[in-house]
């Protein structure tokens, strides 16, 4: 069976990765790859002078080595100077902590983190 002349091979493209998929990539980074993103939220976000979105993501930790790995994040985060192509991280906080040792070490760890639009 021969191919069909007037269809045209059409490129692959990957994906285009957005200011959320950078967000998430730079903190699985920060946490040396240990967290399971268990959800994330965007909202827009807009000032008179600014605007970009607000994420909320949440995340767990299992074992040891994983809630070492939060601890970590938790301690470097606030002052973490990311970056995010066209974005500005205005803020980055820990908002909720729950950390359990039985039957075995986990902590899951809620974050927010405000980007701007670079302009």
């Amino acid at each position: 069976m021969q191919a069909d002349p007037t269809l045209r091979k059409q490129p692959i493209r990957k994906p285009r990765r957005g200011p959320a998929d950078h967000l998430r990539e730079a903190l699985r980074e920060l946490s040396n790859g240990q967290g399971e993103l268990l959800s994330h939220a965007e909202k827009p976000w807009a000032s008179i002078t600014f605007s970009g979105s607000r994420h909320t993501l949440r995340y767990a930790f299992r074992g040891a080595e994983a809630v070492s790995a939060a601890e970590d994040l938790i301690d470097v985060l606030p002052e973490h100077e990311f970056t995010i192509p066209g974005q500005l991280v205005a803020d980055a906080t820990v908002t909720e902590v729950a950390h359990t040792l039985l039957p075995s070490p986990r902590m899951e760890v809620t974050l927010e983190v405000l980007l701007l639009e670079d302009a």
